[in-house]
């Protein structure tokens, strides 16, 4: 991957993990504007790492916004359960 997929991915992360904590409101939320940042980032590195394993990114390609939105989604609802389920500390409650 490139210098420029790799800015390409963090920057459609940023924006994706913004726009997926928006849809996904509720109390386990990740606190912080980082944190947010960092998981939809993570995201966007997991819906292209998915969607180049199945062919539908070529190999300098990054996900597109909604599938990084989707990824960070995902990332989102594994942090949520891991925060019910107590694997992760929740320190706003």
């Amino acid at each position: 991957m490139s210098l420029g997929g790799l800015i390409y991915i963090i920057i459609v992360g940023f924006v994706a993990g913004i726009i997926a904590r928006f849809l996904s409101p509720g109390p386990n939320n990740p606190s912080g504007f980082i944190l947010t940042t960092i998981l939809g980032i993570v995201g966007a590195f997991l819906a292209t790492l998915i969607g180049q394993a199945i062919g539908h990114y070529g190999p300098g390609q990054g996900a597109g916004f909604i599938t990084a939105t989707i990824g960070a989604l995902v990332v989102l609802f594994i942090w949520n359960r891991l925060v019910a389920s107590g694997v992760i500390r929740d320190y706003n409650r």
